[in-house]
This record gives structure tokens, sequence and C-alpha cells, in this order.
């Protein structure tokens, strides 16, 4: 069985507060991009194998702790489901905050329900990407959706962005999750509550969203940037370019380092 994973943009990313766990609460829309894709195959096997393909990974790849191991392990143990050989042809970039191997994983796990009849229903497919990774479950999905929480918490958002071209530039710059995550300041107090805090700066995302496409440029903001681009300024660069070109939004994606732009 063959299917093509595909990667992901946020539009708009806030990052609310640190939780006591150690992760941060965000809120952001994710959208589905079909610009890029990687290539997943499953087939049955004697022992559980995992090879990666492409990119700057060489042919053949040991997969080690790949996160599409780990969904066949899950459920493995939940539904004691065969070995499998999972092959993966990566053209979606690492480090780049599009979500690639979230991808992989969450389709990894429909798969495997499609493949050995366990008729999993999306709501149990996304209880179980939420157990491999933050942004997994979205890809269960993989429409318009509004995230909060870890980026598990996941409710439809309409929006047609179809009427616009997206382009997308990779860098070529590997920034991790540690790395982003240590620069921000969260928009609220770590002392207060949802209801009655003040953000430290800006306005919400959903009326960011509500506005014009227009007015996204002053408003519909990525937290990560003013850190990311402090570090990289070549990526401020980038999404300058974008805006010199006639773009009417970019953005960084995710925690970078990729920049889309919208025109």
């Amino acid at each position: 069985m063959i299917t093509f994973p595909n990667p992901k943009l946020n539009l708009g990313l806030h990052i609310l507060r640190k939780r006591p766990d150690g992760y941060h609460d965000l809120e952001s829309l994710f959208i589905p991009w079909h610009g890029l894709h990687d290539v997943l195959e499953i087939v049955p096997a004697a022992a559980p194998e995992m090879h990666l393909y492409g990119m700057d990974l060489g042919e053949g790849g040991d997969g080690g702790d790949n996160l599409c191991m780990r969904a066949w392990q899950l459920l493995h143990e939940c539904y004691g489901i065969p070995p499998v050989a999972i092959h993966i042809w990566k053209g979606i970039p690492a480090g780049a905050g599009l979500g690639g191997g979230s991808a992989d994983a969450a389709f990894t796990l429909r798969m495997l329900s499609d493949m050995f009849g366990l008729g999993l229903s999306d709501e149990l497919l996304c209880s179980l990407a939420a157990r491999l990774g933050s942004d997994c479950a979205f890809f269960i999905y993989n429409r318009p959706m509004m995230a909060s929480g870890r980026g598990e918490v996941l409710v439809p958002y309409e929006i047609d962005v179809t009427k616009f071209r997206i382009e997308v530039t990779n860098p070529g710059i590997h920034v991790s999750t540690r790395e982003a995550y240590a620069g921000v300041t969260p928009r609220y107090p770590v002392e207060a509550g949802y209801d009655d805090a003040l953000p430290r700066s800006g306005i919400s995302l959903r009326e960011a969203l509500s506005r014009p496409v227009s007015e996204w440029r002053d408003c519909l903001v990525n937290d990560f940037e003013s850190s990311v681009f402090a570090a990289h300024p070549e990526l401020a660069r980038i999404k300058a370019d974008f805006y010199a070109r006639g773009a009417c939004y970019a953005s960084m994606s995710g925690s970078g380092s990729a920049v889309f732009g919208l025109f």
C-alpha cells in the first residue's frame, strides 16, 4: 500500500503559556499544503523494518526511532497487528516547520488500520496520533483546523485558500523545536488563568483571521519569528522578498525554517 503524506502550513501561531508538564499551550490555524509530499509504502514483513530514502539521507537509511515505527508499535501493542516494512521517500524537508514527520506518522496509522481491517474512526485515530506528537492528529483530518493545547486539540475552521497561489521557500536551515521555544515569551503570564488574563501583546488569532487578507500582514503573527529571525536573518530576508514580489501575506511556518507567501 502506498500513500503520499503532505505537509501543513500555519496561518498565525500564538504561544500562550508554558504548562506545568513542560509543554506550551498554543493556538494556530493548520492548513494542508499539497505542493510537496513524501512517499510512504507499507508492506507485510517477517520482522518490523523501517527505511528512509531521498533528501540527504542516502538510500535505504535505517529509520531508527522514527515516528512511523512508533505508530506501528502503538497499533501492535493495542491491536496485535503483525510486522510490516515501512519505506519512506522524503520530499518534505525536516526541521522546516512543515510537519513532515508528523504527517508520515498519521498516514501510517490510517494505512495500518486499513491494511489490517481495524476500522478505526477518525476520533480514535486522532487520539492515537496525539500520543505520537503534538501535531500528528491534524494529519488524520488533513483539512483546515484551529489547533490549541499542544496542537492536538482541533476544531474545524472554514477558510478557502484555493484562490491563492502558495509559494514555499525552504532555506535548508534546520531549526530545532527546542531552539525555537527557548526564544519565545508566552503571551499570558504563567500565574494567570485563561479566562481573566490579558495577553501581553496582540489580538486573538480568530480576530486576526476574521479580518481581510489585506490586513493579515499587520495582525496575523507567528510568535516564533522574532527570535528565529534574530538567529537566522536570512529568513527575514526571504519573508521580505515575498512581500516585495507582491504577496498579500507571508510568514514562517511553525517553528521554521520554511517561509511561505500567499499570492
